[in-house]
């Protein structure tokens, strides 16, 4: 028998989805080392830039993998998979896959799954905290050599990252250079989807809680 179409992409899918967020793992160490250990020694960066390299080329051929398993025309599969797309283009948003690995590692770990609000809001916390720390680093690369930047160290890049992701945005800093507003807007939209995620199944769980409670209680109390 064959297998249907799309059937053998997202069997591969489902089989390198944990071997690819271990190496998103590598990937951001890699990047991290390259950006924060770059004035110890000159060989820290140069390991930092190859296990960027080495992992990049590991989504790369994931993704070219799927577009041929998948037996699509490439601007079609590229307009279905547009966040995959995305990722490869720019590896630094891959924590936004977080939602398929936590479900990946529970299936493989036979762990009951959580309830729908747990998920949620343990799904945007992680989330928030990689793409946090993907975001600082990325600014903190971008910004730290402008003339007029702001942003300085590292600690002023989480700072502002803590700022922008929780939508508050004191304005002490902001990044001046292209690429880090780049990051910016995506920190932001990634902040409103994050908070506002959280926010409504918080609601919702409280709703029920209540809801049960009334249902709970005897007529004429």
């Amino acid at each position: 028998m064959h297998d249907a179409p799309g059937t053998r992409d997202q069997i591969w899918e489902r089989r390198t989805e944990l071997p690819l967020f271990y190496a998103s793992l590598i990937f951001l160490t890699g990047f991290a080392v390259s950006v924060l250990a770059f004035r110890v020694h000159p060989l820290w960066r140069d390991i930092g830039l190859a296990l960027v390299a080495l992992t990049w080329l590991c989504f790369l051929v994931d993704y070219l993998a799927r577009l041929v398993l998948s037996g699509m025309r490439p601007l079609h599969f590229v307009r279905l998979h547009w966040l995959d797309t995305l990722i490869v283009a720019l590896p630094l948003l891959r924590p936004l896959r977080m939602v398929r690995v936590h479900d990946a590692i529970q299936a493989k770990s036979d762990h009951p799954r959580r309830g729908l609000y747990g998920r949620v809001m343990s799904y945007a916390g992680l989330s928030a905290g990689l793409l946090g720390f993907s975001g600082a680093l990325g600014v903190y690369h971008f910004e730290r050599r402008a003339p007029d930047a702001t942003i300085r160290t590292f600690g002023d890049a989480v700072w502002w990252v803590c700022e922008t992701l929780t939508t508050v945005g004191y304005g002490d800093m902001a990044p001046v250079t292209p690429a880090g507003r780049i990051i910016a807007a995506c920190l932001m939209a990634g902040g409103l989807a994050l908070l506002g995620a959280v926010t409504g199944s918080f609601s919702s769980w409280m709703l029920q809680v209540f809801r049960r409670q009334d249902e709970a209680e005897p007529p004429g109390n």
